[in-house]
């Protein structure tokens, strides 16, 4: 898949289990709605964006 905008980049989640089961609940859930079931969502982040946990 490519991007057209530098400005983001894929959002590494691997060890952010809360949030790869946020993905895949919405997942599931738009699958029902559209009735696709192959619905894919991906998670992007701002390109140098700085993490806090406040």
């Amino acid at each position: 898949m490519e991007t057209l905008n530098n400005d983001y980049k894929f959002a590494a989640l691997g060890e952010q289990e809360a949030a790869v089961e946020v993905i895949r609940n919405a997942e599931v859930a738009l699958a029902q709605l559209t009735g696709n079931p192959t619905v894919t969502l991906i998670a992007y982040e701002k390109s140098g964006a700085t993490h806090s946990k406040e």
